[in-house]
């Protein structure tokens, strides 16, 4: 069997993704329509020091809001699942969440779907960027950071998910898609801190 080389945290040029960090939803919201796992906001509040240190070192951030119309009209077989009807245009909790450092000039893209490359721009984004390796953030680790991460894959970008700083709707779901990502890139779990060091190596004069 032939050994694949390990690979850096970054390859070439990083792009961190944002996913979902959006504002009024919350793990100790007895009516929300979407399951969370405990402690879930624990993890999102290590994003705004990933963020700024992106970028201070001139990494690109792109920013991503689920949102459907308020006619339901592109839900589709969403609410076939466990989730009910969640974050639709207009409500604030479907706004991003101020307090992670979205700036107004910051690259943004709304979706209708999980994966933030379905039905959106992207990937063309991703062209224009240059990218090799995309880093994500967010939730649900076993919604949209794992279908965004698996599409990434299928694009050939090298993909990492900084494990400490995504979520899942419970916490078997989050270890399950953990374990299915680094299945397809086995070098894709990383912390905070080894990202947050990773982005100051690349700023680093060579």
């Amino acid at each position: 069997m032939t050994i694949q080389p390990i690979r850096k945290l970054i390859e070439g040029q990083a792009v961190l993704v944002v996913i979902d960090i959006q504002g009024g939803e919350s793990s100790d919201d007895n009516d929300s329509a979407i399951p969370f796992m405990p402690d879930y906001q624990d993890y999102m509040d290590r994003a705004p020091a990933i963020i700024k240190a992106a970028r201070e070192c001139k990494i690109p951030i792109v920013f991503f809001q689920e949102a459907h119309r308020r006619d339901l009209i592109d839900f589709g077989r969403e609410l076939d699942g466990a989730e009910g009807i969640h974050l639709l245009e207009g409500d604030p909790g479907t706004e991003i969440d101020p307090t992670i450092g979205m700036l107004p000039d910051d690259y943004f893209i709304r979706k209708r779907r999980y994966s933030c490359f379905f039905g959106t721009e992207f990937e063309i984004l991703l062209k224009g960027l240059k990218a090799d390796t995309l880093i994500l953030i967010g939730g649900h680790t076993d919604v949209c950071v794992h279908y965004t991460f698996v599409d990434a894959h299928q694009h050939d970008y090298f993909a990492r998910v900084v494990e400490d700083c995504v979520a899942g709707s419970s916490q078997v779901a989050h270890e399950a898609a953990l374990n299915a990502m680094e299945y397809l890139q086995r070098d894709a779990r990383c912390t905070t801190s080894e990202v947050i060091s990773a982005f100051q190596d690349s700023a680093a004069p060579q």
